[in-house]
C-alpha cells in the first residue's frame, strides 16, 4: 500500500501554481457530453477523480484524448447506457450523470455515488429537483441503483432546502434541455457554478444568474461544441497558503483568483498573518506570533468547509484558545484524533465543535487519512511536524490535490510516496 512520508520542520520558498479547481472540473467534463461533436476542456487538473469520470464516459462510448492540462472530449458515438456500481462508486460527482442523461436521453441508470465518508450525503435534493422536473425515479433498495426516467421533462420553480453545490449543478443540467423555464431558488453561489454555467452557455444553453441564489434556466433542444478553461482551484490555494502561514519563507502560491479566497485572507488578517497580493499571485511567509481566532465554516461566500480541516492544523499554532465550527458536513472531524496523536490539544465537544489551545509543537507520528481534506489536514501537519510522519490511505489525498508531490518537493519540502500500490 502506497504511503506519504514527510521528514517536516522544513521552510518552505519559492512559488507553487495552483491548477484547475476539482470541484469544477468534476462538473465540466461530464457536462461535455451535452454537445454533439468534439469540446475542449483546458486547465483540468491532474487527479484521480479525473481519471474516474474518463472511466464512466469511456463506457458510454466517448473517446477523450488529453495533452498536457488541455482535454478534448468527442461524445459523436456516445450510447445512453447504465452506469455500473463499480464506477458509480468511484467518486461523489458520478452522480452528475444523472442529470446529463435524463437531460439528452430522458432515462439514466446509475447507482449511489461514492466519495469521502465526511457524514451523512443523500442527493436526496438532487432527486427531490428530478421530481419537480417530472422524472419518476425508482431505488432498489438492496443494490442502491437508481432507474430515472422523464418522458415529459418539464421546467419548474424548484425551492432548495440547503444551498447545495451539487444539488444545484445536477438540477442545472437536467433543465438545459428541459421544455419551458426552470427556475432554482436558494441556489449555491460558489464560484464553479458560476465556470460551469459558462460552458453551458457557450455550448448554446440558457442560463442567467450563476453565482447569485437564483437561477434560471430556458430549456434549448440541442447544444453545440464549445471550450472552456476551468477556473483555479481556490481550496488547492488556500491550502498552500495555510502551510505557507506556518513554514514559509516568501512562499508565493501563483495562478490564483484572490477574489475567490477573501474569507480565507479576511481570517489571515484577524491572526495577524501578512500576506503579498500581486494579480494572480499570493506570497505569504511563517508567522511567529499568530492569533487565536473563532472559524464557522458556511455557504459560499463565507468560509469554505473544505478548507476547515487544513485550517485547524493552523489554529494548532495559534497562541490561545480558538473555537471552530463545522456547519455543512457533521463528520469533518475524523482527522482531529491523529493531530492529537502529533500533539495538538483539540477537544471536541461533538462532531461539530472543537476547542483548540495553543500553540503545540507537532511531532512526526503513523496516521491515517481518514477523507480528502483531512489528509491534506495531514499534510500540512507533517511538514510542520518535527520528524518523521508516514500517512496511509493517500488515496483520498490524491482525489483532489494535483501533482502534490511534486508541488511540495519544489519548494523544500521533504516528501515522497513510498510502498507499492495495491
Amino acid at each position: 500500500m502506497e504511503q506519504i512520508k514527510i521528514n517536516g520542520g522544513k521552510i518552505l520558498s519559492g512559488e507553487i501554481k495552483i491548477g484547475g479547481a476539482k470541484n469544477s472540473a468534476v462538473a465540466l467534463i461530464p457536462a461535455a457530453l451535452f454537445a454533439e461533436g468534439q469540446t475542449e476542456i483546458s486547465n483540468v487538473p491532474n487527479i484521480t477523480d479525473r481519471d474516474a469520470l474518463f472511466s464512466i464516459m469511456r463506457s458510454l462510448g466517448v473517446d477523450i484524448s488529453m495533452k498536457g492540462s488541455v482535454v478534448n472530449i468527442d461524445s459523436s458515438h456516445m450510447k445512453n447506457a447504465e452506469i455500473s456500481e463499480e464506477l458509480s462508486n468511484k467518486l461523489r460527482a458520478s452522480y452528475y450523470f444523472m442529470g446529463i442523461l435524463l437531460a439528452k436521453y430522458r432515462h439514466a441508470e446509475m447507482y449511489f455515488p461514492g466519495g469521502c465518508s465526511i457524514g451523512a450525503r443523500p442527493i436526496d435534493l438532487h432527486l427531490k429537483g428530478f421530481e419537480a422536473l417530472g422524472v419518476n425515479i425508482s431505488h432498489d433498495e438492496e443494490s442502491h441503483k437508481y432507474t430515472l426516467d422523464a418522458q415529459n421533462l418539464k421546467g419548474a420553480k424548484i425551492h432548495l432546502d440547503f444551498a447545495s453545490v451539487g444539488a444545484t449543478i445536477n438540477i442545472m443540467f437536467a433543465a438545459t434541455m428541459a421544455e419551458g423555464t426552470t427556475i432554482i431558488e436558494n441556489a449555491a453561489k460558489e464560484t464553479e457554478i458560476i465556470n460551469i454555467a459558462d460552458f453551458l452557455n457557450a455550448m448554446g444553453a440558457d442560463i442567467k444568474g450563476a453565482g447569485t441564489s437564483t437561477i434560471t434556466i430556458n430549456g434549448v433542444k440541442e447544444m453545440h461544441p464549445a471550450s472552456i478553461s476551468v477556473i483555479p482551484d481556490r481550496i488547492e490555494a488556500g491550502t498552500y497558503l495555510i502551510l505557507g502561514a506556518i513554514m514559509g519563507k516568501d512562499l508565493t502560491v501563483c495562478g490564483v483568483n484572490p477574489d475567490h479566497i477573501t474569507a480565507v485572507l479576511n481570517k489571515f488578517k484577524d491572526m495577524g498573518i501578512d500576506y503579498r497580493i500581486d494579480g494572480d499571485r499570493i506570497t505569504v511567509s511563517r508567522t511567529d506570533n499568530i492569533k487565536a481566532i473563532n472559524i464557522t465554516t458556511l455557504v459560499y461566500p463565507g468560509f469554505p468547509t473544505d478548507l476547515g480541516q487544513p485550517m485547524s492544523v493552523l489554529l494548532t499554532q495559534a497562541n490561545g484558545t480558538s473555537y471552530f465550527e463545522e456547519t455543512i458536513w457533521e463528520n469533518r472531524m475524523q482527522h482531529v484524533a491523529y493531530l492529537n496523536k502529533m500533539g495538538a490539544n483539540i477537544e471536541l465537544k461533538d462532531n461539530c465543535h472543537a476547542v483548540i489551545k495553543g500553540a503545540t509543537p507537532l511531532h512526526g507520528a503513523e496516521i491515517n487519512a481518514t477523507d480528502l481534506r483531512g489528509g491534506a489536514a495531514l499534510v500540512v501537519a507533517g511538514l510542520v511536524a518535527d520528524g518523521q510522519t508516514i500517512i496511509s490511505n493517500i488515496d483520498y489525498i490524491l482525489r483532489g490535490y494535483e501533482n502534490l508531490i511534486k508541488k511540495l518537493k519544489n519548494v523544500g519540502a521533504d516528501i515522497q510516496i513510498i510502498g507499492e500500490k495495491e
